[in-house]
């Protein structure tokens, strides 16, 4: 019988090869340029893509999250740590997902702030949200950093102007 986890599952595996690619071209030379005074470093956003899915996992795992202060974010020292903090991010979504049942991640989550409702939402919603469009947002980001510094962005959704796999 189908779980209503099982297309994110399947789709979280899809994101996490395309997510590879990207990260696969940052450069470890490059990781404390910033396009802008107010953006993330390279090295930061890099980490925060790779790390997200985890992340969120844990978070999710809790009925309720107080929004935390938001400080610097991390930042990657290589380029080599990128890969081996994705598998183990994505590994510890899956393994959120798969401990899931269609009541669990149909039960509210709720994010608070100095114990004010900010919003409450199945689990499931939360899932597809904070983790999932959450994900994508930033690697888009990471995409554009990577035109940025002239390197060759990856096919993502279709072809980018450096690789077309329909050819």
């Amino acid at each position: 019988m189908t779980r209503m986890t099982d297309p994110i599952l399947a789709e979280l595996d899809q994101e996490a090869a395309t997510t590879r690619r990207v990260l696969e071209r940052v450069p470890g030379d490059k990781l404390g340029w910033r396009p802008h005074p107010k953006s993330m470093s390279l090295g930061q956003l890099a980490l925060h893509v790779a790390t997200t899915p985890g992340q969120v996992a844990a978070l999710l795992s809790q009925g309720e999250l107080e929004l935390p202060e938001f400080g610097n974010a991390p930042a990657a020292t290589t380029s080599a740590e990128l890969l081996p903090a994705l598998e183990e991010s994505v590994g510890r979504a899956r393994a959120f997902l798969n401990s899931q049942t269609d009541d669990s991640v149909m039960s509210t989550w709720k994010l608070m702030k100095n114990g004010k409702l900010l919003f409450a939402v199945p689990r499931i919603g939360a899932v597809r949200s904070i983790m999932l469009n959450h994900w994508y947002h930033h690697r888009g980001q990471l995409s554009v950093y990577l035109r940025l510094l002239n390197i060759p962005v990856p096919s993502i959704y279709g072809p980018s102007a450096d690789e077309n796999p329909f050819v």
